[in-house]
């Protein structure tokens, strides 16, 4: 019988298959794989480049392509039209990285077709000048390919060799022309090759020993259950991917301490970290010990609770790992205690109102006398009081308040120290808490007994409070593997600032840094960035964090942006972007769409629905399309997402900009923080991004024209 192998990125692309395509795919599968001499079934074309390169007859018009790995076992890396597939049959060659022991695939035709277009002779200029023919073979380039490397002079020349290259060889030479040294680049897969993961002696002939290298890549189907199963639901298996540099980052044996892995959206951070999550349950011992992998939100936790259970099959590991939200997890320890109230937005808005209608009063840029906003108290209060657990005046009044903008004279310390106390006193009174205050209880209830947790594991760390790292180092006793930390300064979309060094967290020497994105395509990539501001952010570690060598190794369409006269005539339009994504076979739950206010939210649910399309309802246990606000799309991927009401009017929110006449300062990261946001929302999409806006446009965007090279004007 014959053992088949799935190249995962195939399952993306199934899913866009007719309905009836996909049931012979099915079919075609299941008999080659019970057919005793399955190769008798493949075709070998005339003139292709590499004699392991078949195809198999889908129906009619699909042909797969099918790679021999030796013996009877094979390889399914796509499923193409008749002709398309014949081409690239003929095309392209697998061989194995002679230094990383990986299958790769190269479109030889196409390389050839290439080469033909560049001058005869070196580039006066190449691009890779500061790598050495033996540093470019340490990456595991060809020695074929380096005369070819050295006629390149231009971006555009490489973005047309890399979407012929195998994409390890492409992400190397990306990265060194993006302006990165032969050692930082090394740095990104030496310890794939060094730390625990040496392929040792490479067989460049042995395919079946480089497929099964990629264990995150390329999936070995056990039988026709687990297939079944994997066609059923292909995008929830491509989002467990791991690729090559993320996977030593999650596999590696041991950090001698809290380690911090840093990089910007799409670098893969969260799936790294649920890898990290079953690798280190899946070593406990069986005595009740236990991972604890939390984030920020709920339903950001609820999240990696889905995907954790695709990717760890074994329930007794996955019952070694708790996947709970920090808010409810301090809630929970309190709660063993003594009842617990949590005073929410109703409660705490009002109070921070009128301790600011009553409050202290200063001369505002314009030289106008005014109060000290809520929004200001709040953040001191929270930035300030409960960062540092500040329990008098005269703590306050020594207390450093760095980001907080211009400094408070001594009195105007003891004018804002009663203001804040104000809001304090009436919590008690009420007998609620809000979370932070929480988090800073239950850490004092854990440090009274031996730590619950072997590993702690934290995602989006760039949003966590002081008192919510405090609460994570009093979980977990500080030895080797204790805290793993996953964070982006750039996706910061809460006003929460931490200095881990400073709350006893130290990653010095264990932070790894991730840079190339392989969610989004380029050109998502290039708009999304162009959002952010470019102001200079501060990392966890305490050093300023950067965007250098961050890029895309995948190409794909440009963002679309429609411009709308009413909300009504934009919304007629998401309903057929999203009707349309649906026909072409996009399964329900891989479409999201996003919006910056909640009212809007519940707009865009009520015409999808009107329109008979399924929304998302977890409460309900409903599957369909996701509809979230920014914020409510934190953690979360889609391959098709809209981004609606992108109106001046919306975005910046109004509400959560300080005025600049109030608070410059203020006013920076408030706007600084919109950006982020939006940031954020953009990057969820993998393959295709919708945008669109009623009447002017938010300034957010990049100047017209040079946001998208597709654009239409639609009237309400």
């Amino acid at each position: 019988m014959a053992e088949l192998a799935i190249d995962r990125e195939f399952l993306l692309r199934f899913g866009t298959l007719p309905r009836p395509t996909q049931r012979a795919v099915h079919s075609a599968i299941q008999k080659f794989a019970q057919h005793v001499h399955a190769g008798l079934h493949l075709e070998k074309l005339t003139g292709a480049r590499d004699p392991n390169v078949r195809t198999i007859r889908i129906d009619n018009f699909w042909r797969g392509i099918v790679v021999a790995l030796g013996g009877a076992r094979f390889l399914l890396k796509d499923v193409m039209p008749h002709d398309d597939a014949n081409a690239y049959a003929v095309r392209h060659i697998f061989s194995v990285n002679q230094v990383l022991g990986i299958l790769e695939v190269r479109d030889q035709g196409g390389i050839e077709d290439f080469e033909r277009t560049l001058p005869a002779e070196p580039a006066a200029a190449g691009l890779f000048e500061q790598a050495s023919n033996a540093d470019l073979e340490r990456f595991g380039l060809s020695p074929d390919l380096i005369p070819l490397l050295r006629r390149i002079n231009s971006d555009r020349q490489l973005d047309s060799l890399c979407g012929l290259l195998p994409q390890v060889q492409g992400t190397v030479l990306s990265g060194l022309a993006s302006g990165m040294s032969v050692a930082d680049v090394w740095d990104e897969l030496s310890e794939q090759i060094l730390a625990g993961h040496e392929p040792g002696e490479v067989d460049t002939r042995n395919l079946e020993a480089a497929a099964r290298r990629m264990p995150d890549r390329i999936t070995f189907v056990s039988g026709p259950v687990e297939l079944a199963a994997i066609l059923e639901h292909p995008f929830d298996l491509w989002r467990t991917f791991l690729h090559p540099t993320q996977r030593d980052v999650a596999y590696r044996e041991e950090y001698s301490g809290p380690a911090l892995v840093a990089g910007s959206a799409g670098t893969g951070k969260t799936v790294t970290g649920l890898h990290r999550a079953v690798f280190l349950a899946g070593r406990l011992p069986d005595d009740g010990s236990k991972v604890l992998l939390t984030t920020f939100t709920r339903a950001l936790a609820e999240a990696l609770a889905r995907q954790l259970h695709r990717l760890a099959g074994d329930p007794a590991v996955r019952a070694r790992i708790d996947v709970v939200s920090i808010d409810k997890l301090a809630h929970e320890i309190v709660s063993r205690h003594r009842k617990v109230t949590v005073a929410d937005e109703t409660v705490l808005g009002p109070l921070w109102d009128e301790a600011a209608a009553a409050g202290p009063t200063y001369h505002n840029r314009a030289g106008r006398m005014t109060r000290f906003s809520a929004a200001f108290l709040r953040r001191e209060w929270e930035q300030v009081v409960l960062a540092q657990q500040l329990t008098s005046v005269e703590a306050y009044r020594d207390a450093v308040r760095a980001g907080r903008g211009e400094g408070l004279r001594a009195g105007q310390r003891d004018e804002v120290w009663a203001a804040m106390q104000h809001v304090v006193q009436q919590l008690a009174k009420r007998r609620s808490h809000t979370h932070t205050q929480l988090a800073d209880e239950a850490t004092a209830l854990i440090q009274q007994r031996p730590a619950p947790y072997r590993h702690v594991v934290v995602d989006e760390g760039q949003d966590l409070h002081p008192a919510q790292w405090r609460l994570l180092r009093a979980l977990v006793a500080p030895g080797p593997n204790d805290l793993f930390l996953l964070a982006d300064p750039y996706q910061r979309i809460y006003d929460n600032q931490a200095s881990l060094a400073k709350l006893g967290i130290q990653v010095r020497g264990r932070t790894r840094r991730l840079t190339v994105n392989y969610r989004t395509t380029h050109e998502i990539l290039n708009l999304s960035v162009r959002v952010l501001s470019g102001d200079p952010v501060v990392g966890l570690d305490g050093d300023g964090d950067t965007l250098r060598g961050y890029r895309s190794v995948t190409h794909g369409a440009e963002p679309v942006l429609t411009a709308h006269t009413d909300r009504d005539g934009e919304l007629d339009t998401l309903i057929e972007r999203v009707g349309t994504w649906l026909e072409q076979g996009v399964e329900p739950h891989a479409i999201g769409v996003a919006a910056r206010t909640g009212s809007l939210v519940k707009a865009i649910t009520r015409t999808l629905t009107d329109a008979h399309i399924d929304v998302a309802d977890d409460r309900r246990g409903v599957d369909g399309v996701r509809v979230a606000t920014m914020h409510g799309l934190k953690g979360l991927e889609f391959r098709c997402l809209a981004v609606v009401g992108l109106d001046a009017g919306l975005l910046p929110a109004r509400n959560a900009v300080t005025p600049e006449a109030d608070d410059p300062h203020a006013h920076r990261q408030d706007l600084q923080r919109e950006r982020c946001l939006l940031f954020v929302a953009l990057t969820r999409a993998r393959d295709v991004l919708y945008l669109s806006h009623t009447g002017t446009p938010t300034t957010l965007l990049p100047a017209a024209g040079a946001v998208v090279a597709a654009r239409a004007a639609v009237t309400g």
